[in-house]
């Protein structure tokens, strides 16, 4: 079962969300947050598996509670995606560094945001990868990049190639394709970029692309 967290100021919002995805027998919404310090304190206290965050909220904003959702050790295993529109996407790259794992229009249509859900519990993939880099693309070049830290050093030619093809929006099915092997290989070579590279999903790993250089605004694969 996908517990979900629901963080959104409207009411609407928050009914609309939990009449689609309650009617899934899968994924079970555990509490509704109408602000961002809400959304933090019942995170520790339900340990939902998905968090569907606004960003503009009273009190504290979505940003800033994915932040403190992310740092937090205790939850460790909760995703976050962040609920936008594009008109205010400033937030968006700050926003997957912060630690979302991903990102959808509020106008979204019910299926893809049950199938949303179920992707990110799961962490194979970014939620719709082509808008995403889009977006990323956008505001890395907006954003003054901090320098890429030395723990890139320690991946190995393999495990880089495979880190630029996570960044261009691939599956691991996608990348074993690609470079000829078995899909658990590719999704141990992912699990351990992740780990010497200290991140929590596939979202900060395509930041990082970004911001180390390894991949550019529209750099697509062929």
């Amino acid at each position: 079962m996908i517990r979900v967290l629901l963080a959104d100021d409207q009411t609407l919002v928050r009914a609309g969300f939990r009449s689609i995805l309650s009617d899934e027998d899968d994924i079970d919404v555990v509490a509704e947050a109408a602000n961002g310090a809400q959304a933090v304190s019942l995170a520790r206290e339900h340990k939902p598996d998905v968090v569907l965050m606004d960003i503009r909220m009273p009190e504290l904003d979505g940003l800033e509670a994915t932040g403190r959702i992310a740092r937090d050790p205790t939850l460790d295993g909760v995703k976050v995606i962040i609920l936008t529109t594009f008109d205010l996407d400033d937030y968006i790259y700050a926003a997957l560094r912060a630690g979302a794992g991903g990102f959808l229009v509020k106008d979204t249509e019910p299926a893809e945001l049950i199938h949303a859900v179920r992707v990110v519990a799961r962490g194979d993939a970014l939620i719709s990868p082509s808008v995403t880099r889009r977006l990323i693309a956008e505001f890395a070049g907006r954003v003054k990049r901090p320098e890429p830290g030395p723990e890139l050093n320690a991946l190995t030619e393999r495990e880089r190639e495979v880190m630029t093809l996570v960044a261009a929006g691939l599956s691991n099915d996608e990348i074993a394709a690609r470079l000829v092997l078995s899909p658990a290989t590719a999704k141990t070579h992912v699990s351990r970029i992740m780990t010497k590279l200290s991140v929590r999903d596939r979202a900060q790993l395509v930041v990082i692309a970004y911001e180390a250089g390894m991949i550019t605004p529209g750099w697509l694969t062929s």
